[in-house]
């Protein structure tokens, strides 16, 4: 799939708010799209899988943590959205709330990298 002809659309499927991400970027898509592709090689999410499975809340969080930034930054806002509940459960110490979320968090994952497939083609 291209995003070429009409990115908001396309964008918006995967969770994306590409007119908040151009108005952060300053209208700069070439910087966006290098950027966003990079997502596909971020690993914070497994990280934050591991430490789930570990019981690790402090490395959860931490990873968590990052990952929000890093989805906030880039306008996943479905992505972001769940990564905030994910860290705030963690900051919180409730590593059980946590995996529960990790289920909406891994599809809106999914959701994310389909697209960014597609945008980096």
């Amino acid at each position: 799939m291209s995003t070429a002809n009409n990115p908001v659309e396309a964008l918006a499927k995967g969770g994306i708010d590409y007119a908040e991400a151009m108005d952060r970027f300053g209208g700069n898509d070439a910087l966006y799209r290098r950027l966003a592709v990079k997502f596909l090689d971020d690993r914070h999410f497994e990280a934050l899988e591991k430490a789930l499975e570990s019981g690790d809340a402090e490395q959860a969080f931490r990873e968590a943590h990052s990952l929000k930034g890093i989805v906030g930054n880039l306008s996943f806002t479905d992505l972001y959205r769940i990564s905030c509940h994910i860290s705030d459960a963690l900051r919180d110490g409730n590593i059980v709330a946590a995996q529960e979320i990790m289920a909406p968090l891994r599809e809106a994952r999914v959701s994310v990298v389909e697209v960014l497939e597609g945008f980096s083609a």
